[in-house]
Order: structure tokens, then sequence, then C-alpha cells
């Protein structure tokens, strides 16, 4: 049962900081009966998480869903490979842009949808060079600054 006073949103803050993204897709987990529930209490960390395919399927990897407190020894392995859920046409697209140049997919953000279901934002990614990095910090900081002076 979705619990609607709980809005869980873990955003990974490194990867816009990391990477350039290109596009954005939001995809469904297969996921085990104690990894949503520790996902309901916020127990996740994406830093360091991407996804890659096996075959022809799509796998979030090192994405770190800790233990469920009240879990007995059905308890899930914290940092064990999940299948996303998305339809053929994207994870074509998604394979082909992998394979064709120097992309990668990165997690974003994982979410609980309004319906209960744990949802996780993926985007297909550009590494970004040092100086693309020291840019994104000059800019961040310019506008630290206007918003600064705004509210004087």
């Amino acid at each position: 049962m979705a619990h609607p006073q709980q809005n869980i949103s873990i955003k990974n803050r490194k990867a816009t900081f990391e990477y350039e993204l290109v596009e954005r897709f939001v995809a469904g987990m297969k996921l085990l009966g104690t990894e949503i529930k520790s996902i309901r209490n916020g127990k996740v960390n994406l830093v360091d998480s991407y996804c890659q395919f096996v075959g022809n399927e799509l796998y979030v990897k090192n994405l770190h869903i800790a233990e469920y407190e009240m879990g007995t020894c059905n308890n899930h392995i914290a940092k064990r490979d999940r299948k996303l859920l998305l339809n053929r046409k994207e994870l074509d697209k998604l394979a082909k842009k992998v394979k064709e140049s120097g992309f990668t997919i990165i997690t974003v953000k994982l979410f609980v949808n309004d319906k209960g279901l744990a949802k996780l934002e993926i985007a297909l990614a550009r590494g970004k060079k040092t100086y693309d990095k020291r840019e994104s910090l000059k800019t961040k900081d310019a506008k630290r600054d206007i918003d600064r002076m705004m509210r004087k």
C-alpha cells in the first residue's frame, strides 16, 4: 500500500557534476519485498551506480539498497544487480548509443510514484572533462552570488 505522506526521492548529486546528461528515461525495477521496504525508509545510495547491458537486458549495478532492519534470513544482498524495466524501443535506442559512441548510462534519481512503485530515473550521459567541471562550478557560484544580491 502506498503511503501518500511519504515522498521518497533520492538524487545522485554527483551525476550532474561528473557527466553531461543528454537524455533521461524513467525505468521500473525488479525488486524483492525487503528492498522496497528499505527504499520506503530512504536507505538508498546512488553514488557510483551505473547501468549496463547483459545480453539485451539492462541492469543497474552498484545501487546500494541497505538491508531491511526487520528482515529475517530472507533479506536481500545490498549491492546486487537489479533488472530495469523499459520497453524494447527504449532499450534498443540506449544499446545503440552506448555501443557507437562514448556514452554511458547513469542513475540520476530514485523515487516512489503515486502507485507506490519504485522508479529509477536514468540518463544517457557523456563524461565531462576537467575544464567543463570548473566551468560548472563557476556558473554555479555566479548564480549563487546573484541570488544573494537579489535577496538583499
